[in-house]
């Protein structure tokens, strides 16, 4: 409850004062949780160390990654007001969107895989403005006023969400539309993730991704919304949208090969997970510790 309410009062400030003036406050806010928040601080700070090579900018990059988090809630929380398709046009760079309609193309759907990269939510919500039939996998808040809060943000831009629980099903029925599916694919919430090498280090990842890829033959794509300016003046930051070359499943029989041909999968899209975040490890937004000790 008091989450809602603390989203709620940011909502309305956010809506009455300049878009530069929100990311101040956003900054400062940021800071000061930076400052205070110890345990988060030391996860950031735990995870950057299997990222970084040159330890003297870990105290800056944690730092950068809590203020970008900021940054993504303004963003997030202004999409109603802000976010339209002159936005996009002004603010939004594409590589590569090529590749999302080629595989469109082929009837049978695309599953787009990003990571807590950037701002991977705008990523979604443009994609919607401009016509595409996107669904977007949703873990419940444990708060349903928060979680309301949340998805009605992302449903009013056209984002048709799916809640976690009914992924499976639900996922199919979209590529089945030959529609796309976008989700998450470096943190696992569920519990049956597979346990994989990730920055050299093992850790779970969800296999959703490679499991709906290999039964029905849709494409994997990853792609990631990217910082790349200061936001200056009334104007949100500017971004990078970059589609990386899909990754189509190799159909196989027997459980084994099978499983064989989903780790495969999930091994590539996982390696292009890791180069966007090693060139842009302020941006990737973890407060866990990421792997498993």
């Amino acid at each position: 409850m008091i989450k809602y309410f603390l989203y709620k009062f940011g909502l309305f400030i956010l809506y009455r004062v300049p878009v530069s003036l929100s990311y101040r406050i956003a900054r400062f806010i940021s800071s000061v949780q930076y400052a205070l928040s110890v345990v988060d601080k030391k996860a950031v700070k735990n995870n950057l160390k299997m990222i970084l090579h040159r330890e003297h900018e870990l105290d800056r990059t944690a730092k950068e990654i809590f203020i970008n988090f900021g940054r993504y809630l303004v963003e997030f929380f202004l999409t109603g007001k802000k976010v339209t398709k002159d936005f996009v046009k002004d603010n939004i760079q594409f590589e590569n969107i090529e590749y999302l309609d080629k595989a469109l193309k082929l009837g049978k759907g695309a599953i787009l895989v990003t990571a807590h990269v950037g701002n991977w939510e705008l990523g979604a919500i443009v994609l919607s403005l401009l016509g595409y039939p996107i669904n977007g996998i949703a873990l419940p808040h444990k708060e349903k006023q928060v979680n309301d809060l949340f998805n009605k943000q992302r449903s009013e831009k056209g984002i048709k969400i799916i809640p976690s629980n009914l992924a499976a099903r639900r996922c199919l029925e979209a590529l089945d539309r030959n529609e796309i599916v976008a989700l998450l694919g470096e943190r696992d919430f569920t519990n049956l993730g597979q346990p994989l090498e990730f920055f050299g280090k093992t850790t779970i990842v969800p296999r959703g991704a490679a499991v709906f890829s290999n039964k029905t033959g849709a494409p994997i794509i990853p792609v990631f919304l990217i910082r790349k300016n200061e936001e200056t003046g009334n104007s949100l930051k500017k971004f990078v949208l970059s589609f990386c070359e899909p990754i189509y499943p190799q159909r196989r029989s027997g459980r084994m090969q099978k499983d064989e041909a989903i780790q495969g999968l999930m091994k590539q899209y996982l390696k292009v997970i890791e180069n966007i975040i090693s060139s842009n490890p302020e941006q990737w937004i973890m407060f866990r510790e990421f792997w498993v000790k």
